[in-house]
């Protein structure tokens, strides 16, 4: 038998084809430049010293429609212009005496996490405009990722600048209660992501599919690539320079009516204002346990810089007299007597368990007031090179009864990671890399410490930027949180951003803190995270507090780092299903 061929002039078999999901084009190439400066603007004014606090969401949103719908390649440097302008200023403060050098390799290294997140952004346009109600919970999970990893990475990663820490005096602060700082990120977050699809409502040309083409990108939902100028080519016409558009397989879908459209955005953009306020919605811990009076000794350093070492005997003389005046001034009734004295990090750079003119000089100053004094000093260890940053709880005729080593040394600061290799390098860099000659060791306990009538979590320095070792000093016991800090190498606007994060902590966990600094910003932070006495910037001081210790546990302490992880997850999960549907589209 001869096999039936079909007639030459028949019309070819239809093949069904999937049809294509119209999604539009990107915001212009120079909008979206644009765009992204504009986001780092707002998120830096966000933060102290500008504390525009609702600026946060207009960034988040902004940094989104830049990316939304672009090459991977071009989400990536899109995210990292927004990283480089938001970070150099904030940051900023690393180079008040070192030299720019450390400052832009740091500020070069976090502003390529934010690439990582543009290009996500990007990558996940085809769910986004499948399901475009997704958006800000993808914005959400996206962020919160993005914080997880660069708190991590490298070397124990920098946490700086989490959207969290922007929130001091909003609202949204007292969400840290229920999930902690990546709870108040994700809403903040989910909350840009509101605006912005009130915005793509509003204005529904903004991001339209083209009325004479199909909008299937190179990471499609279609069978065609996309420039970011949004003109779409064939696939195989890549190598054309200019090809003809592809005409559109499906119409457009229908718009909404004008004044439904905006009734939709207004809806919308009311649901980020209600989220913002929510956090009002949330009960506070009111801490229920003993008061004890606590005195925070700001006594100062001769000059700022990195010379500060040089000054440590004027250093830890200035804080020897301020208590000693302390302790006139409450023999004389003008001031309460505290039951435990808090000294800054630093406070004692001579170690003096081994230097015995400082030991003579701390427990003189313990002496006078008569009650324990928490001591920032730096011990010299066994081996030579090795040191420690510790706080010495430090009582009259004693001397040290207990101690915490700080556990998370910062790198190229308190100690070089991969020496052997690094150094050089460093030295190249910056005349100021022979200045770390030893390294700090980490410790490997959490800081309680017992202070007379109280327990209280010491953490030392940038360690106030960890969930963790925050977290770890509450659930070991203690009932107040202090933070030892040294500033007299940065300028005010590094403290006030850790002042912010302090104020956080003790949202977060219910605890009244206090942060003590050598040449400040000091002072008092109640269990709702208001400021309480807080001092000048490079003055001597000295403030007196009566304080409750907490003895509860917020729902933030309790989930401990499960919020994080299952948002982090999700993130992940977001981001393979979007890899999916590219490769199957691509197929």
């Amino acid at each position: 038998m001869t096999a039936a061929v079909a007639p030459p002039d028949a019309p070819p078999t239809e093949v069904a084809a999937p049809e294509p999901t119209p999604a539009g084009k990107p915001v212009p190439y120079w909008a979206g430049l644009l765009l992204s400066v504009v986001a780092g603007a707002a998120l830096l004014l966000s933060f102290p010293s500008y504390s525009v606090w609702w600026l946060a969401p207009f960034g988040v949103a902004a940094a989104a429609l830049a990316v939304h719908r672009r090459r991977p390649r071009t989400g990536a440097l899109f995210g990292f212009i927004t990283g480089v302008v938001f970070f150099a200023p904030l940051l900023s403060w690393t180079s008040t005496h070192v030299g720019p050098w450390p400052w832009l390799l740091l500020v070069g290294l976090q502003a390529a996490y934010f690439a990582l997140q543009g290009l996500a952004l990007a990558v996940v346009s085809p769910v986004v405009d499948r399901w475009r109600w997704s958006w800000p919970l993808i914005i959400g999970v996206l962020w919160v990722g993005q914080e997880a990893l660069r708190g991590r990475t490298p070397f124990g990663g920098f946490p700086w600048g989490r959207l969290a820490f922007s929130q001091a005096d909003a609202p949204t602060l007292r969400l840290a209660a229920l999930g902690g700082a990546p709870l108040v990120t994700f809403v903040v977050a989910v909350t840009g992501g509101l605006l912005l699809l009130a915005v793509t409502r509003a204005f529904s040309r903004l991001l339209a599919a083209p009325p004479t083409t199909v909008d299937v990108s190179a990471d499609p939902l279609g069978s065609g690539w996309i420039r970011d100028d949004g003109r779409i080519f064939d696939q195989d016409s890549t190598q054309n320079p200019d090809p003809a558009p592809i005409p559109a397989a499906t119409p457009e879908p229908a718009r909404l009516g004008k004044p439904k459209r905006w009734l939709v955005a207004a809806s919308l953009a009311l649901g980020a204002a209600a989220l913002t306020v929510i956090g009002y919605a949330v009960p506070l811990s009111t801490p229920d346990g003993p008061t004890v009076t606590v005195a925070i000794v700001q006594g100062n350093v001769p000059r700022m810089g990195l010379d500060f070492n040089a000054q440590r005997r004027a250093v830890l003389d200035n804080h020897v007299t301020a208590t000693e005046q302390l302790a006139a001034d409450v023999a004389a009734g003008k001031q309460a007597k505290p039951d435990l004295v808090i000294w800054p990090e630093n406070s004692s750079d001579i170690d003096p368990l081994r230097n015995a003119d400082a030991a003579d000089a701390i427990d003189r100053a313990a002496r006078a007031i008569g009650v324990p004094i928490l001591v920032g000093s730096v011990l010299n260890g066994q081996q030579e090179g090795q040191v420690y940053n510790v706080g010495l709880v430090w009582e009259s005729g004693q001397g040290v009864t207990a101690r915490y080593t700080k556990q998370h040394p910062v790198p190229f600061a308190e100690y070089m990671p991969l020496r052997k290799w690094i150094e050089p390098i460093a030295k190249i860099v910056t005349d100021k890399a022979g200045l770390l000659r030893s390294d700090f060791q980490p410790g490997s306990a959490s800081g309680v410490l017992t202070m007379g009538p109280a327990t209280v979590g010491d953490v030392i320095c940038f360690e106030i930027a960890y969930d963790g070792l925050v977290r770890d000093t509450v659930t070991d016991g203690a009932g107040l949180l202090v933070v030892q800090t040294n500033n007299a190498t940065f300028n005010v606007d590094e403290a006030r951003q850790q002042l912010a994060m302090v104020r956080l902590r003790a949202v977060e966990h219910g605890r009244e803190s206090l942060m003590s600094s050598t040449v400040g910003i000091s002072g008092f932070v109640d269990a709702s995270g208001d400021v309480h006495q807080s001092t000048g910037f490079f003055t001597r001081d000295v403030q007196v507090r009566q304080l409750h210790e907490g003895t509860g546990t917020t729902l933030a302490t309790r989930l401990a780092y499960w919020p994080e992880l299952v948002l982090s997850v999700i993130a992940i999960a977001v981001l393979a299903g979007a890899v999916v549907v590219r490769r199957r589209s691509r197929g």
